[in-house]
């Protein structure tokens, strides 16, 4: 269909509807239907694929069922034209181009943004203008309102504006945002898929190509709306330069985002230490850098603060972070020969690595024994120091207990002084 029906062709197209031939046409498009679900199907496979924009969660909720079925009822539309009269495939073809209007925007909207809550609504709103713009574009009534709309207007500045073309660019700009929203979502899917050390320069060539994409989607938006872009360009500069003032500290954040990201002093993996805050990056944005202790709490950081403040990296270089503790034995203990046991005994503990070794000093003498430190690495501070710390000191207390090694405690002497009474009376 190129164009709506009038009242005479509406009438035809409902007398058309009862005759035999619409059986063969309605049994045609079902035909079409059928055959669209086979050919989705073989693409997909037999498992579903999650957050799918082409197939979605069933096969006939993606995009591409529609779309495959609304080009095998027009082929069919035309090869039945030359023998029977037409009537169901009118109605087919419009109802399944609205179909494919309001699974693109649900799908490309439910993967970009999960757990919004507004997608729903939106959802709702796009199907109810969907089915209602098929209604009134069979019946008919879709040239008269069109028509009332444009008789709507008003002025602004130089530029004459109507309520039609106020609504057409609304939708056609809303369905520009969508299809943006589609690429820059397919593409980053891409660029951020597998793992490995080049992770953050795909982190920030997909934030780039979103931002680059929805400019420019809102560049067509406007255009599509009717707003001459040129008329803006006093509005815009005044614009900018007020924002440049009043969000200097979130342009600095977005700056640092993607310094942070091009020079990768900070990987999404490495242990840091930030403001006396420890934990692992666990995603690093535009604005903020996401940090998350080994007891669950998580720290927003802005990235202006990574960038002009000290930052301890555990993990930039090499992994490997050295830890220790300290013991304290009785005078007269063998020191030399309690080394190479205490060495060992550490060594045997299942994280502690072998290479660098571990090592014992003798540290200082106490007032009560002698202080040896423990030194040894770990390679997987992620998964915490203080419990291989724990074992270390375990360990080592089994030794000492195995060798009847003295673990000294603070002791004290008091030494009693007698007086003598008859020495006190005679100093009288």
């Amino acid at each position: 269909m190129t164009r709506t029906l009038d009242t005479t062709e509406l009438n035809d197209l409902l007398g058309s509807l009862t005759n035999p031939t619409a059986l063969a046409e309605l049994g045609v498009l079902v035909g079409c239907l059928l055959l669209a679900w086979a050919i989705v199907r073989l693409l997909r496979g037999r498992a579903p694929t999650a957050g799918s924009i082409w197939f979605g969660e069933r096969i006939i909720d993606g995009v591409l069922f529609p779309m495959v079925a609304l080009a095998l009822a027009f082929g069919a539309r035309l090869l039945l034209s030359a023998s029977l009269k037409i009537a169901v495939f009118k109605v087919a073809i419009p109802i399944l181009v609205s179909l494919l209007v309001i699974r693109l925007a649900v799908r490309v909207l439910r993967v970009t943004f999960p757990d919004a809550h507004w997608v729903r609504v939106i959802e709702r709103t796009v199907s109810w203008i969907a089915w209602l713009a098929v209604v009134l574009w069979i019946t008919g009534v879709l040239p008269l309102l069109l028509e009332a709309m444009d008789e709507v207007s008003w002025k602004v500045g130089a530029t004459r504006l109507t309520l039609r073309n106020l609504v057409e660019g609304t939708l056609t700009a809303g369905l520009v945002m969508v299809v943006a929203l589609w690429i820059s979502a397919a593409i980053e899917k891409q660029l951020l898929r597998g793992s490995g050390d080049d992770l953050s320069i795909r982190k920030i060539a997909a934030n780039l190509v979103r931002a680059l994409l929805l400019f420019l989607g809102l560049i067509l938006a406007l255009s599509a709306v009717g707003i001459d872009l040129t008329a803006l360009s006093v509005l815009g500069g005044a614009v900018g330069v007020g924002l440049g003032f009043g969000l200097q500290k979130i342009a600095a954040n977005y700056v640092s985002g993607f310094v942070i990201l091009a020079e990768r002093s900070l990987r999404i993996g490495d242990m840091v230490r930030v403001d006396n805050f420890d934990g692992r990056v666990t995603d690093i944005r535009t604005r903020y850098t996401v940090i998350r202790a080994l007891s669950g709490r998580e720290a927003i950081v802005p990235n202006e603060m990574l960038i002009t403040q000290r930052v301890e990296n555990l993990s930039l270089a090499d992994m490997k972070v050295l830890l220790s503790t300290t013991v304290q034995v009785a005078y007269g203990t063998d020191v030399r020969e309690l080394q190479a046991r205490v060495t060992a005994a550490v060594a045997n503990v299942p994280r502690v690595l072998k290479d660098p070794e571990p090592s014992c000093q003798l540290a200082e003498f106490a007032a009560d024994g002698m202080n040896l430190t423990i030194n040894f690495w770990i390679a997987d501070p992620e998964n915490g120091q203080g419990n291989v710390r724990s074992d270390v000191n375990l360990a080592i207390l089994d030794l000492f207990d195995r060798e009847g090694i003295e673990i000294p405690f603070p002791q004290r002497v008091m030494h009693h002084i007698g007086v003598d009474p008859a020495a006190g009376k005679g100093g009288e």
